[in-house]
């Protein structure tokens, strides 16, 4: 939902990021191919993020936070994932933490939870998914003597190696669970076994809860942890960072072929020597690099946008009909499904994904037109582009989506954000 009071300056705030965030932004890059190389986990680069005040901004400025608006973040996400593309992604789960604490009625907790984020120097990972039955949820929360413990394994937990508290789906009994536990506390693991060929450093693998105690402040039932905010959000709002994180890719083939280019001088099969930069094959490979990369991060932030403007109608009619939220607010209004709005943000995220995921892989693979078999070195790593995007796609289900964008167009059919059971509901995120 949109804060009652007034954003900053967005001109002066895409001055700050700038200044705080772009000389970290060019050192992550310069590391990048050699931590890919030596599977060295950017930890010392998410501290910098960490330290700088990457979590803090979203947090409303009246909690002192940045009050950055959802396309600033996503811009600077693009930019992280030229840099490193395992970045925005393993900053998934805090990125959709901070929209779960915005949109969460006013309370004690609540503001807590922004305070302590608008500190700057927390991360929060996400442990959701498990392995085996994608409707079954193993993870449990128990009263033993009094006390809360949490027993379960999760895996596909992007960012958890990273972060210092963890947002973990459970079961109380038969009930779902949302709940917050530091990372440190006695009995988490941290596995860093995520065996993909790409985004190897993203952390997505194993997290155990062996009799963690857990804080029953930190503990909300499912239906309150929907928020004021229906599914479609969340569920946009997860595959626009990995949209992010793909047009950071497309900008990052491009700048790798044109340095590769730049300098490089040929002798084979001409006389003399020539400039592969003058050739106008190479000239026009690199164009359509240059026209993908464009347009990918055009259509991604168009989706960002259209997303942040359905959240701001939704609390416009929220705040009209006296906080209701905007489930209330749509209904008591008479505008029919309230979750209306965010359909069609969600269709219009579903859109791109079909655009930016063929793209990116294009570039990703024409990148090693401009080079013939100099390209291919591995102490370059350029085909760690084409592995990162390949397996970011892969946490999309475009075939489907696409089925699903025709039936909407042709039948008005809604998206079907909710699981087919409840307890699948805990997965949706991951």
């Amino acid at each position: 939902m949109t804060d009652s009071t007034s954003a900053p300056d967005p001109r002066l705030l895409d001055d700050r990021i700038e200044a705080v965030f772009g000389p970290l932004v060019d050192d992550v890059a310069a590391g990048a191919v050699a931590r890919e190389r030596d599977r060295r986990l950017p930890v010392d680069e998410v501290d910098r993020l960490r330290r700088a005040g990457f979590g803090a901004l979203r947090v409303p400025a009246e909690h002192g936070g940045w009050g950055a608006s959802l396309e600033q973040e996503f811009r600077l996400l693009v930019r992280l994932g030229a840099a490193d593309s395992n970045l925005p992604q393993l900053l998934r789960g805090h990125v959709a933490f901070v929209e779960t604490q915005r949109a969460q009625p006013d309370g004690p907790l609540r503001t807590e939870w922004l305070t302590r984020l608008a500190a700057g120097d927390v991360l929060v990972g996400n442990a959701q998914a498990e392995r085996g039955d994608a409707t079954a949820v193993t993870t449990r929360l128990t009263e033993v003597d009094g006390r809360l413990r949490l027993d379960g394994r999760k895996f596909y937990s992007t960012g958890t190696l990273y972060a210092d508290w963890i947002w973990v789906g459970a079961l109380r009994g038969d009930e779902p669970v949302a709940l917050a536990v530091r990372a440190d506390a006695p009995g988490v693991t941290r596995v860093d076994d995520w065996g993909g060929f790409g985004q190897r450093l993203t952390g997505s693998g194993t997290t155990v809860f062996d009799d963690v105690e857990v804080d029953p402040r930190q503990v909300l039932p499912w239906s309150d942890n929907a928020e004021r905010r229906p599914l479609a959000y969340t569920q946009a709002l997860y595959q626009l960072v990995l949209l992010a994180t793909q047009s950071g890719i497309a900008r990052a083939v491009l700048r790798d072929a044109v340095d590769f280019v730049r300098p490089r001088t040929r002798t084979f099969g001409v006389a003399g020597v020539s400039l592969p930069r003058e050739d106008p094959l190479v000239q026009g490979v690199v164009g359509r690099l240059s026209s993908i990369a464009s347009a990918v991060e055009a259509v991604t932030l168009s989706a960002v946008r259209a997303l942040e403007a359905a959240d701001r109608r939704a609390g416009e009619a929220a705040d009209a009909v006296g906080g209701a939220g905007a489930l209330g607010a749509a209904g008591a209004s008479g505008t029919g499904d309230p979750d209306e709005g965010y359909q069609e943000a969600l269709a219009t995220v579903f859109e791109a994904q079909q655009v930016v995921l063929p793209l990116v892989l294009e570039a990703a693979t024409a990148l090693f037109e401009v080079g013939g078999a100099s390209a291919v070195d591995s102490d370059r790593a350029l085909d760690r582009h084409w592995r990162n995007a390949r397996t970011i796609a892969s946490h999309n289900p475009a075939v489907h989506r696409e089925r699903a964008l025709g039936d909407r167009r042709l039948n008005g059919t809604p998206f079907r954000t909710g699981p087919v059971s409840r307890h699948e509901r805990l997965l949706l995120p991951s």
